[in-house]
């Protein structure tokens, strides 16, 4: 007659033995190499608290019409410049030209947040002038929504020079986030929501592109177009307008920030554990080896059965 199981089940057994022996201090030991090391391999490995996280997010950008252009128009500094600051503009004199100026923003994906500026604008230029270089401040107002609610005036700065005059400037890039410190990982982050350009001010320094870069640059979070070929084109015919037409993208941007206290502690879990399980199987075996084998000395107890007194 063939025989085959039915049901099996592990036996347990237990193995007692009194507080002061030789076994209850090799379980004491075993504990401590069981949970302790396994905290000290992940902690040496570099990473265990982490400091600084990333997420990707599409910021809120809107340009906020305000402008500055500077336009060198000899190698001898004479310059012609135009803003949307009447302030500026009255200290101009006779160097203010009013250009023609033409102004879109573009949601291509109609998730609600403009992805691109075409900004295109058309500079008066005398038949004797000729324009050697160009500076141009473009302000933004940019936000971010996902972890921090970061809401900040930036700005974008253009500038091209040739020893050639030129007739039309042609800019594309993106509109990049540069962080020197990470965001924090909630509440709101507003202390550069002021405007970058002081146009309330009477005073020229003011409007110094040289102070406002400067200023600018000292901030921990700003915006920089990215723009590594623009195209200078030369052959400007007598009486037309100099030409500046700049494509600026806002792109999804990599957020740095300082991880909150439970997702540090969750970072952590996860590498402590992971190292620890592998201790836990070591462990278990060595203590199986040495209670089985009676290395040291218990009594043995089958569940199920009572130990005599």
């Amino acid at each position: 007659m063939a025989f085959y199981d039915v049901y099996s089940h592990p036996a347990l057994i237990r193995y007692k033995t009194s507080v002061c022996t030789k076994a209850t201090l090799f379980v004491a030991v075993v504990l401590c190499l069981t949970y302790i090391p396994p905290l000290l391999v992940a902690y040496r490995s570099q990473g265990f608290w982490i400091k600084r996280s990333t997420y990707e997010e599409q910021p809120d950008v809107r340009f906020q019409y305000q402008t500055v252009l500077v336009a060198a128009t000899s190698p001898q500094g004479d310059y012609v410049a135009w803003s949307t600051f009447p302030r500026l503009n009255n200290l101009l004199g006779a160097n203010l030209r009013i250009p023609s100026v033409s102004v879109r923003e573009e949601d291509q994906n109609q998730d609600g947040k403009s992805d691109l500026l075409i900004f295109q604008l058309q500079l008066p230029i005398k038949p004797e002038e000729q324009v050697y270089s160009v500076q141009l401040l473009l302000t933004f107002s940019y936000k971010l929504f996902r972890m921090s609610t970061v809401v900040m005036q930036s700005l974008a700065y253009v500038q091209h020079s040739s020893s050639v005059p030129g007739a039309k400037l042609s800019v594309s890039g993106d509109l990049r986030l540069m962080q020197r410190t990470p965001l924090p990982h909630r509440g709101l982050y507003d202390i550069y929501n002021v405007s970058v350009i002081d146009g309330s001010s009477p005073f020229a320094s003011a409007y110094n592109l040289d102070s406002i870069i400067g200023s600018y640059q000292e901030r921990n979070l700003t915006t920089v177009l990215s723009c590594p070929m623009p195209v200078w084109t030369v052959g400007r015919a007598a009486g037309s307008p100099f030409q500046l037409n700049a494509e600026i993208r806002y792109p999804l941007e990599v957020i740095s920030y300082r991880p909150g206290f439970w997702e540090t502690i969750k970072h952590a879990w996860i590498q402590y554990v992971s190292v620890l399980l592998v201790f836990l199987w070591v462990f278990e075996r060595v203590q199986r080896f040495v209670f089985q084998n009676q290395v040291l000395s218990t009594v043995t107890v089958p569940v199920g059965k009572s130990h005599p007194s």
